[in-house]
């Protein structure tokens, strides 16, 4: 983080740093004997700022302003004293910290030399830099037995919960930026509570999850998934077992006993370089998710800044692509609905039924989305034989369609979907479904995945048997399943009561067809289909069966509250905290 040479441009420095950097930019300045100081900008600081600012320049020396999001005002006067000051000491440099910001200026950052201090990749490097600012008078500051202990596993689960977000929704449902303040506000928790422990009933394991789980990092935790995640760490590591010679966290990753902090150093050093997700709680294939979205990252970019003009050589131009592409998706989108003739047809069926209400609001939105797709292709080859002018719209779907992109258009009112190809196939297949079920009657098994809203599809499932039952009220009827052994080509009647939904897919686990049952998936089988899963209401008011896996539905890869469906049970031979820990659960679309 030292910059040796002396032109203007080198005078800012600009961090972007999730803790407190403080004492890392003290320590570098004492290195290198310089005189050093620091400001958290906020209101009425920009007087001390002037005058030390002032002072560092004439005499040279180091100044850290932190939070410059705060005074921006402030940050265009340093810009252009900076530019504006003939005679520099050559030892001045200037450090900012600031969030991101929309209104800061723009000349400033292009002048600065930008820092960022991310977290370091692996548990070794991880605990390493924990460890790092611990020292033996902290070591020995309890007496406790269970001291050492617990600060090594406070130590190891912070970086464990850093270390997840790298595998995307499989590690995190949302990837949190848990930093040093947790892990400091948890390791005070753990010396407050021990000595104020009473030693013959010993450590409160179910306050000291609470804490880390719920409060200390559960804090940052939004997600109920997440959370419930972060709790089981909690339960599989925090216990009077983590004091015993066998307790490991993962095969090689045990708790040392150590009394020395050049001893918890050397212990660290000799931990492997590289970790298999199985130290995270992950599957060996978690691996492979990473690596393909580290390079989907590295491909997207690329293809983001490639040039967008229109090729002058002697290949196709993009327009004559793009007219072709158009011709190929209108000649296969999907007739227009009738609107008189679904009425008539749902007349037929029961249209105040609480299935057929659902479907016609399904219809309703794919026709919107029909629609918009053969108007903006008729409008788009007029752009491009230059009969009507190229809208911003229509240069988005002009450049989304050559780069097999979606249109924002588009994917503002439909689905998400990695590719065009994809997404224009599974309009098609949507369409299908929903044009045989109004016109063919109600199909035997329901494509989960072809559903704008698939919870009310479950929510009509659940007035439909609700009314079934007399006596039966809405909210006391909860959602219920069956994993049955029989594909969708094997199913040729409906159940007597609930749906059966077909097309879900397993990550983070596989299935045993025979024995119904989770399993461990095979190598470098990512996806596992899944049969025909019978989903039905029962009136119970009683909580879960604590010896089933809890595993949610999401419609896509991306797993939040708004691709969340419903929460069905598995059955599982393990203790269900082993598949939560795995990240396991059922996407409608693995695409």
């Amino acid at each position: 983080m030292w910059y040796e040479s002396s032109p203007r441009t080198a005078m800012v420095c600009l961090l972007s740093m999730g803790s407190d950097p403080t004492n890392n930019i003290e320590a570098l300045a004492k290195k290198h004997k310089l005189d050093y100081h620091y400001i958290s900008m906020g209101q009425g600081q920009e007087v001390h700022a002037r005058r030390l600012m002032q002072q560092m320049i004439a005499n040279g020396g180091w100044l850290l302003l932190q939070n410059c999001h705060l005074s921006l005002d402030y940050i265009y006067e340093i810009f252009d004293q900076i530019v504006e000051t003939e005679h520099m000491h050559e030892d001045f440099r200037l450090w900012v910290t600031t969030e991101v910001h929309l209104k800061f200026p723009i000349n400033f950052l292009q002048i600065s030399i930008k820092f960022t201090n991310e977290p370091p990749q692996g548990v070794k490097a991880g605990l390493k830099r924990t460890y790092a600012a611990v020292t033996q008078d902290f070591l020995d500051i309890s007496n406790m037995i269970q001291w050492k202990p617990m600060l090594y596993g406070v130590s190891f689960m912070h970086t464990i919960v850093q270390e997840r977000r790298k595998f995307g929704p499989l590690g995190w449902n949302i990837p949190y930026e848990f930093n040093a303040s947790d892990f400091n506000a948890s390791v005070q928790f753990v010396q407050n509570h021990l000595d104020d422990m009473d030693i013959k009933k010993g450590v409160n394991w179910s306050c000291v999850r609470y804490m880390f789980g719920e409060i200390q990092y559960g804090g940052r935790v939004t997600d109920d998934f997440d959370k419930r995640l972060l709790n089981t760490f909690c339960k599989v590591w925090f216990g009077e077992n983590m004091f015993t010679p066998t307790f490991v966290f993962y095969k090689g990753y045990n708790i040392p006993k150590c009394n020395k902090i050049a001893e918890w150093h050397e212990y660290i050093n000799a931990l492997a370089a590289s970790d298999t997700p199985e130290v995270f709680g992950l599957h060996p294939n978690a691996d492979i998710t990473y690596q393909s979205k580290t390079a989907k990252g590295i491909l997207d970019t690329i293809l983001e800044i490639q040039p967008k003009d229109s090729s002058s050589g002697g290949g196709e131009t993009r327009e004559a692509i793009v007219n072709r592409l158009c011709d190929d998706m209108l000649e296969k989108l999907p007739n227009d609905y009738i609107p008189h003739e679904v009425k008539a047809r749902l007349v037929k069926m029961g249209i105040l039924q609480p299935m057929n209400i659902f479907l016609r609001q399904e219809i309703d939105r794919m026709q919107k989305v029909i629609s918009l797709v053969r108007n903006t292709l008729h409008d788009l080859k007029l752009a491009i034989d230059g009969t009507i002018i190229m809208s911003e719209n229509l240069r988005d779907a002009l450049d989304s369609m050559y780069d097999a992109r979606i249109p924002k258009a588009w994917a503002k009112i439909s689905w998400d979907s990695s590719t065009l190809g994809f997404w224009f196939t599974e309009l098609i297949d949507r369409n299908t479904q929903f044009h045989s079920w109004c016109f063919d009657g109600r199909p035997n098994c329901f494509w989960m995945t072809g559903f704008f809203n698939a919870q009310g599809f479950l929510t009509a499932m659940r007035q439909e048997v609700t009314r079934a039952h007399k006596g039966w009220a809405l909210d006391t009827v909860i959602i219920h399943n069956d994993v049955t052994r029989n594909m969708k080509d094997d199913i040729t009647t409906p159940p007597n009561e609930g749906v059966f939904v077909y097309g879900l897919y397993l990550e983070g686990a596989g299935w045993d067809r025979r024995g119904c049952k989770l399993i461990e998936p095979k190598p470098k089988i990512l996806f596992e289909s899944m049969p025909v899963i019978h989903i039905y209401a029962i009136n119970s008011t009683g909580g879960g069966d604590s010896r089933m896996y809890q595993c949610p539905i999401y419609k896509k890869p991306r797993r939040t509250d708004l691709t969340y469906i419903a929460t069905v049970v598995l059955k599982t031979t393990q203790n269900p905290d082993h598949w939560v820990l795995r990240g396991v659960a059922l996407l409608c679309d693995i695409k």
